[in-house]
């Protein structure tokens, strides 16, 4: 007899109780989220919180600061990749990939943590123009080098002499790879100020 008792106590589950309130749920009042549950109130409170947060994420966005951050940011992938190419005397692109993180980086950091469509816009733009300049000065040490290599006087200089040869310069052995460099720096760029979106709720 006493072993049945044992049996039917050890079968007992543990009431569950809300992660939020603490109070004892039922199952018509039951929210799951994750690895935790919660009572409808306290689910739909926080619920709320969070959607107001990422509304005000996306409001009154300082985009002036954020263009200051994105340039900064710019700049500084710029000189990582041609400083590693005047450096090591090869044109790895693959280290350009830094100018979409930190052009990225340096729109939402300036931005106060705001992240938006526009914030998006302005990204990928100054990534876009760091991107040429940094090819044009990582071209342009190259051919530079070639000048000098044949006896040559002639040198290329920053900025350049017009639009027409910064143009020839930044097309300069432009191939495949140069596109997928590209596209993972305007990717990395879109990806960093993207809004934030809520998974759709879960039924209760």
């Amino acid at each position: 007899m006493s072993g049945t008792s044992g049996s039917a106590a050890a079968e007992v589950t543990p009431a569950e109780t809300c992660a939020q309130c603490g109070k004892t749920l039922e199952a018509r009042d039951r929210v799951a989220s994750g690895d935790r549950v919660f009572c409808t109130s306290c689910y739909s409170s926080l619920r709320q919180e969070l959607e107001h947060a990422v509304v005000a994420m996306g409001a009154d966005i300082p985009y002036a600061k954020a263009a200051l951050g994105a340039a900064l940011g710019g700049a500084a992938g710029v000189l990582v990749w041609w400083g590693f190419t005047v450096v090591t005397s090869i044109a790895f692109g693959l280290v350009a990939v830094a100018i979409g993180f930190l052009v990225g980086q340096g729109a939402v950091r300036f931005a106060g943590g705001k992240r938006s469509g526009g914030l998006q816009a302005l990204s990928i733009s100054v990534a876009l123009a760091s991107y040429a300049v940094a090819t044009y000065l990582v071209n342009m040490t190259f051919i530079n080098r070639a000048l000098a290599g044949k006896g040559d006087s002639f040198r290329l200089g920053f900025p350049p002499q017009d639009a027409g040869l910064f143009f020839r310069v930044l097309s300069a052995d432009f191939g495949v790879m140069d596109v997928v460099f590209l596209a993972i720096v305007v990717f990395e760029a879109w990806r960093i100020p993207k809004p934030l979106a809520l998974p759709k709720g879960p039924a209760a």
